[in-house]
């Protein structure tokens, strides 16, 4: 991507409100009120790994224990280490003061929709990060049951594994929203490349 194309994407970024959109979702994990209460997960065939070990980073460098996530997973094979081996029972033991945060780049399924509401019911606060799955406006069960979402659609400006890192990012800003669009911009730049300037 050249420098005019990142200048343009950090334009349309800031003038379709996925800056203030991210920085929403962001903040709202803060509110989880323990390190390890902020339970990330995906669907069976796609577990979040990736924004995982964002949040992880972002948890030590910010100092904000809070959001030191917890990953779950499906299946996890037995002798797997401690922080691997948490599976889908760990939602039933949701509380109030966690944070439940669902990534789902497809239409969530129904398993997966009734552990969320579950979750839900026994006072967890629910996030998500969902598809479209096609074009349209993301997954309204997830969504329903979500108390703040973001639908990432498929042709869009930002993809599903952006919005991701643009999530953690906001999660982790200690300073105001000039500091942050700072911080997203070398974002961009990084996954990008520098702009070249003449």
């Amino acid at each position: 991507m050249d420098s005019g194309s990142v200048a343009l994407l950090r334009e349309l970024l800031a003038e379709t409100g996925w800056l203030d959109r991210a920085r929403q979702l962001g903040l709202a994990l803060r509110t989880t009120r323990s390190p390890g209460g902020l339970l990330l997960v995906g669907t069976p065939d796609d577990e979040p790994w990736h924004l995982t070990a964002h949040l992880a980073d972002e948890a030590r460098l910010s100092g904000l224990s809070q959001l030191t996530p917890t990953l779950v997973r499906w299946d996890p094979p037995p002798g797997a280490p401690a922080h691997l081996s948490v599976g889908l029972d760990r939602l039933e033991r949701a509380a109030r003061g966690e944070t439940l945060f669902v990534l789902s780049e497809q239409q969530a399924p129904v398993p997966l929709l009734e552990r969320v509401d579950d979750a839900r019911r026994t006072g967890a606060t629910i996030l998500a990060i969902e598809g479209t799955g096609g074009i349209g406006g993301g997954d309204p069960e997830l969504a329903g049951l979500a108390h703040d979402a973001i639908a990432v659609p498929r042709d869009g400006l930002v993809t599903f594994d952006g919005a991701q890192h643009l999530v953690s990012a906001a999660a982790g800003e200690l300073e105001q929203r000039p500091r942050l669009r700072e911080r997203l911009a070398r974002l961009l730049d990084k996954v990008s490349g520098p702009q070249i300037t003449d």
